[in-house]
């Protein structure tokens, strides 16, 4: 499989939240980019399917995105796609990523 990632990725452990036609789930961050992450969950979502999710940030405040889910591994979690970041949220990434 290529690796269509453009961004740096770097390895987190951010709590997280997340919703999407199932529902609201807790999740955990594991790997973050400014064009995306891995979401670590047990719920379920399709791939091409919207998705809200809330990053826990290092002050306590939360960090929502939105994205498009671009993979699924059941009972593993999936990968988001940030498909409309502000330039506020991008900033906010910039400084999480270091």
């Amino acid at each position: 499989m290529k690796n269509r990632r453009s961004d740096e990725r770097v390895s987190t452990n951010l709590s997280a939240r997340w919703e999407g036609l199932s529902g609201r789930h807790e999740a955990r961050i594991e790997d973050l980019s400014l064009g995306g992450c891995f979401v670590n969950t047990a719920g379920r979502v399709d791939v091409g399917e919207l998705v809200g999710v809330e990053l826990k940030l290092p002050s306590g405040e939360w960090l929502k995105l939105r994205g498009e889910v671009a993979s699924y591994q059941q009972g593993i979690g999936f990968g988001v796609l940030f498909t409309f970041l502000t330039d506020e949220e991008e900033q906010t990434l910039r400084d999480i990523i270091g």
